[in-house]
């Protein structure tokens, strides 16, 4: 009776759950819309929900404990049964298809529900209502501000492919340096020059991370904590990929500039201009860019709502990073070059989990990456040092 109970009650409890995010994106999407009196509505409805749920959660504890008798729970089941295997053959399935079998898989915003009985019961550190105390009102509401911080999301402007196995060859098609021939009336077509490739070898590396966050903390908080939780592990995500990138940029032929013409040089001359040719610059030299004059004593640097960075400088975007990517603080390095064609980047997975464990009376929130990074074309581009000149600056 008790079981019957309480699988109704988790079944309400989902639902609820459910339905508290779906209002939580309903209202950031009116807040945006600049919509505040349906905001406050809906907000209301949110916390309605909230009470609810919490009232449920109580109630299921209630039958927990009784079922229980105030025994200690087991630390490892000693036998999985059929029901059990079945689902973790499913949630196998869904993880190894990338999440296109969801047969037999329990679903919660489109991420697959792994129940407390398929993990290992043990202590675990993680994030608990001390670790969040900031966002846990006592008498206020307090919501916390997101720090200001934009990112360029380096990945995108790579040759990015997805890899179906650990490891690899991807060709590289050449440019064509072969020209066609004269050729009279009638006779035969002489034969063309041949494609020529080059192969990068590539092998993928595992990146991840789990966090586990008390239901207390959930439930307490007076931000949607699991929400801040999760666009930090993305931030993390997006950090690690442009580490990589970086790294890889930092690899190509090195040039110095220290004037103008050396940059018009690089750009002009030392560059095939068939490449779509752009600039990664840490800050320090995005300052030095942004002092470039013309003869007229106009800034070169540009406002473009054409570019995706935003700024342009000579016709090209220019995409800002941290000085420590490329190396130490106030390093004016850069790379100019065409970023598609210079780094391929080999995309395996890309997922974030969450779920719920019972054990802990909480949720886990997981996030991995597989991914390798490696130079296609060494012809694209160019690693970039500024040196301030000894006489006049550098846009003289």
């Amino acid at each position: 009776m008790f079981e019957e109970k309480m699988n109704e009650i988790r079944s309400q409890i989902a639902d609820k759950e459910t339905q508290v995010e779906t209002f939580a994106t309903e209202i950031r999407s009116l807040l945006e819309a600049e919509n505040l009196e349906d905001a406050k509505a809906k907000k209301e409805e949110r916390e309605a929900l909230k009470a609810e749920l919490a009232e449920l959660r109580e109630n299921l504890a209630l039958y927990e404990d009784q079922k229980e008798g105030n025994q200690v729970k087991e630390t490892k089941r000693s036998k999985e049964t059929p029901k059990e295997k079945e689902y973790r053959d499913a949630l196998n399935d869904f993880i190894r298809s990338k999440g296109e079998k969801r047969d037999g898989v329990t679903l919660k915003d489109g991420e697959a529900v792994v129940p407390g009985y398929l993990l290992e019961s043990r202590a675990a550190t993680g994030v608990v209502s001390a670790d969040v105390d900031v966002t846990i009102p006592e008498s206020i509401v307090y919501n916390p501000e997101m720090e200001i911080k934009t990112v360029t999301d380096l990945k995108q402007f790579t040759n990015i492919f997805q890899a179906n196995t650990a490891s690899g060859k991807y060709p590289i098609l050449k440019k064509a340096t072969a020209r066609l021939n004269t050729v009279a009336e009638l006779e035969a077509n002489p034969e063309l020059a041949k494609p020529e490739f080059t192969e990068v070898d590539w092998a993928v590396q595992t990146y991840r991370g789990a966090i586990p966050i008390s239901n207390e903390s959930i439930q307490d908080s007076a931000v949607d904590l699991v929400g801040i939780i999760s666009r930090n592990a993305n931030e993390q995500k997006l950090n690690t990929t442009n580490y990589a990138i970086a790294n890889v940029l930092k690899t190509f032929t090195a040039a110095a500039m220290s004037t103008l013409d050396d940059l018009k040089k690089i750009i002009n001359v030392s560059l095939d201009p068939a490449y779509n040719k752009a600039i990664v610059a840490t800050q320090s030299f995005y300052n030095v860019l942004d002092t470039l004059k013309d003869g007229n004593g106009r800034y070169l640097l540009q406002d473009s709502i054409v570019s995706p960075s935003g700024k342009t400088l000579l016709g090209m975007p220019v995409f800002v990073i941290e000085d420590t990517l490329f190396g130490e603080a106030g390093n004016t390095t850069a790379f100019i070059g065409d970023l598609s064609r210079a780094v391929l980047f080999a995309n395996r997975v890309d997922v974030t989990v969450r779920w719920v464990a019972n054990e802990i009376y909480g949720q886990y929130l997981q996030v991995a990456t597989r991914f390798d990074t490696k130079k296609a074309d060494a012809n694209a581009g160019y690693f970039v040092t500024y040196t301030a000149p000894v006489e006049g600056g550098a846009g003289e």
